[in-house]
């Protein structure tokens, strides 16, 4: 009978608990949280190594020259890559950079961001890369937020001492009443093919873009202009202001098309010293990244979070007429990342919605050709003889079919 009571006692207990913790359960929710990566001064003007291959931690943006593949590990530095044998890519080293998340390469001189700073590294042998310069302080709005993260926390840092290099992104459960909106004004934040000697490619997500004898290295406000004849000793030019909340760059022809959080934005860089304005194409604010190919621009808008409220979609653009660019259609996305463009091919990273193959041969109507699922896609490169892509700390490589690509190998990055 005790035993009987007892266990009454219990379920009655536990009903209690249970209807008590729902109904505090509903006040909490949820965040993503970011905290700052910080380094001393002292640490971070020596923090430029090569080192032997390390498991990725984040998997950011993807480039590719001659054999060998680049892969920014985000704000730490770039995994080097041997894809002489694509079925069987093989590691080689870690480049460790602080604060790092774009390079650009061309005639076996890589140029990688270090925060504020230029680092210009001779690759020439691959097995034994070499600092041969840093422009200090020639990025000057060079500072990326992680506009995925809902609240920020940076308390206690000393600034004369100490330089935020990069942001660390866990998710924690608050109560709602106590989390107030971050005060942080998005203005202020940040974030074809590579031309003219050997140069590389990068993906639609790229902030760095060489063109002929000249780095185009966009920030949150500005062009930053270097002209790089003297590949070892990059002239710091006059930035151009071009708008607000840019984040990416990508050049065909005599145009520089940038990708921000309110629309893409046209220069001409016939003059490249000067970039000029020709137009803009304005959408609601989201992160997007822009491709483009002859008369069309493709850009992906990804909603939420601080990248803003637009719904997630592929926008296909007609510029035949440069300077008034026009919408012709949007196709709806889940939550696209980078894309790309080779012949009648369109591929586009639609998140853990996978990988989504097009033919773009009669726009503004698409035929998806094939729809890569289960798997988490952030950034792509067509080639001439294979598909490059990343996501998930997982490295895909693809060969092209006559109407579709097929996978050919995946390393694990970790």
């Amino acid at each position: 009978m005790k035993k009987k009571a007892l266990l009454i006692l219990s379920l009655i207990s536990l009903v209690l608990f249970s209807c008590n913790n729902d109904s505090d359960d509903s006040e909490f929710a949820d965040y993503l949280v970011a905290r700052p990566l910080v380094m001393s001064r002292t640490e971070f003007a020596n923090s430029v190594d090569v080192i032997a291959p390390l498991p990725i931690d984040e998997s950011g943006k993807i480039y590719a020259y001659q054999d060998y593949i680049f892969i920014n590990d985000k704000y730490k530095g770039v995994h080097v890559i041997d894809n002489s044998n694509p079925e069987s890519p093989q590691k080689i080293s870690f480049i460790k950079i602080a604060g790092n998340v774009d390079i650009s390469i061309k005639d076996n001189y890589l140029y990688a961001d270090s925060i504020t700073d230029l680092i210009v590294l001779d690759i020439s042998d691959i097995n034994n890369i070499q600092i041969v310069n840093r422009l200090e302080n020639v990025l000057r709005e060079n500072v990326v937020f992680p506009f995925e993260a809902q609240i920020f926390e940076w308390e206690n840092i000393d600034y004369e001492n100490e330089l935020i290099v990069g942001w660390e992104i866990i998710t924690e459960r608050r109560r709602i009443e106590d989390v107030a909106q971050p005060d942080i004004f998005i203005d202020e934040a940040v974030t074809a093919n590579d031309a003219g000697g050997d140069t590389g490619q990068g993906g639609s997500l790229a902030r760095f873009k060489i063109v002929d004898d000249y780095l185009y290295a966009v920030d949150s406000h500005n062009i930053n202009v270097f002209e790089i004849s003297d590949l070892e000793n990059p002239k710091d030019l006059e930035d151009i202001f071009a708008g607000f909340d840019i984040e990416t760059i990508f050049n065909y022809g005599e145009h520089l098309f940038l990708g921000s959080m309110r629309g893409m934005y046209i220069y001409n860089i016939s003059t490249p010293a000067t970039p000029t304005f020709v137009s803009e194409f304005q959408h609601g604010t989201a992160c997007d990244p822009v491709v483009v190919d002859e008369n069309y621009a493709y850009v992906t808008l990804r909603g939420g979070n601080f990248c803003g409220a637009t719904e997630s979609g592929l926008y296909i653009i007609d510029i035949t007429t440069i300077e008034t660019p026009e919408l012709m259609v949007i196709y709806p996305m889940d939550e696209p990342y980078g894309l790309g463009v080779k012949d009648d091919k369109l591929f586009v990273c639609d998140g853990a919605s996978g990988l989504k193959v097009y033919n773009k041969s009669d726009i503004p109507d698409l035929e998806q050709l094939n729809h890569f699922e289960d798997i988490v896609t952030f950034d792509v490169i067509p080639l001439d003889n294979q598909l490059l892509m990343v996501g998930d700390e997982v490295l895909y490589q693809y060969e092209y079919l006559n109407d579709d690509i097929r996978l050919i190998s995946t390393l694990n990055l970790n």
